[in-house]
């Protein structure tokens, strides 16, 4: 068998409920090139691997199965998934997701083969409500000048995961990858250094809005596994120095944000190399100069400095 064109590559653990219908709406696609579909199954505790094993035997050639052995969680089978295909395109998804349009492959394929110089495609989607409402994404806002790597980094995820085709582009995955809470984003910052993003205003998919681990989360959690993302993304030194200013510009956001809820525990997590804990190391220095100003007004500025030192010190890292 030649090599396919295009690898759909669909995540999925305990998506009994929702699993058919993201495989049916890959079936349903019409393209005129070869392609697979490749699940990877984190071993459910529901009847989904029961369900794809069901599909793997209707459809021998074209479906390709990751059946973990254990539960491995979404980030290790992520990964695997994603590191599998030899292909030249990638199209990734979700098991509680699907595809609405027999097309959108094909019209994302024909884009980015006769356009260089993008490295990935996306597009609109609708997201369905857990009443069973389908209505327009009120989640992301695609900005104006969406195709660029800064404004990724400045502005974060504006990307559904069930929109998207990419370039089968990267060699390797930096260690740091697979720790992350929010692999899509980083996977679009490692294949935005290398090209365009591509927009298409066409509603070509549904995302089920409040199923997922993600919907799930708090606000705390999500902005903390925001800023965990961007740290890990400057420490693995993929990226030009302009664009790891703006990612640390974004994680002190969180600090100004959350400064009253988050703990020793969770900034050690985010003190992932020495750019992020000078960032940290900063801003609570700054932080506490301005707080500590009048009380100890009569202090030299060394005395002051030391003291800030300290108290910062307690806080983050002392044990």
């Amino acid at each position: 068998m030649n090599t396919p064109l295009l690898s759909v590559c669909l995540i999925t653990y305990n998506h009994e409920n929702y699993i058919r219908q993201a495989i049916e709406s890959v079936l349903m696609q019409k393209v005129n090139f070869d392609w697979e579909l490749i699940i990877a199954e984190d071993c459910s505790t529901d009847t989904t691997r029961a369900i794809v094993l069901e599909y793997k035997e209707k459809y021998p050639d074209f479906i390709k199965l990751i059946l973990q052995e254990k539960n491995v969680g979404p980030a290790k089978n992520w990964k695997n998934l994603i590191e599998t295909p030899k292909s030249k395109y990638i199209a990734y998804f979700e098991g509680d997701d699907y595809w609405t349009d027999p097309l959108k492959l094909q019209k994302q394929i024909d884009f980015l083969e006769f356009n260089p110089d993008y490295v990935l495609c996306f597009h609109q989607v609708n997201l369905l409500k857990p009443n069973g409402e389908i209505v327009d994404d009120f989640i992301t806002k695609v900005p104006e000048n969406y195709e660029t790597i800064e404004t990724l980094a400045r502005l974060g995820n504006y990307i559904h995961t069930p929109s998207v085709v990419f370039r089968n582009i990267i060699i390797s995955f930096p260690t740091e990858f697979e720790q992350s809470p929010m692999g899509d984003y980083f996977l679009y910052m490692l294949l935005a250094q290398d090209g365009k993003l591509k927009y298409l205003k066409e509603k070509m998919a549904i995302y089920r809005e409040g199923v997922g681990i993600w919907s799930a989360k708090s606000e705390y959690l999500r902005n903390l596994n925001t800023a965990y993302t961007h740290a890990l993304i400057v420490s693995c030194n993929h990226f030009d120095n302009p664009v790891s200013l703006v990612l640390l510009d974004r994680i002190s956001l969180f600090l100004k944000a959350y400064e009253n809820q988050i703990g020793k525990e969770n900034l050690n997590l985010l003190n992932t190399c020495t750019k992020v804990n000078d960032c940290i190391y900063n801003y609570f220095l700054n932080k506490n100069k301005t707080n500590l100003s009048e009380t100890i007004q009569m202090k030299s500025s060394k005395e002051l400095i030391k003291e800030v030192l300290l108290r910062i010190k307690k806080r983050l890292w002392n044990k």
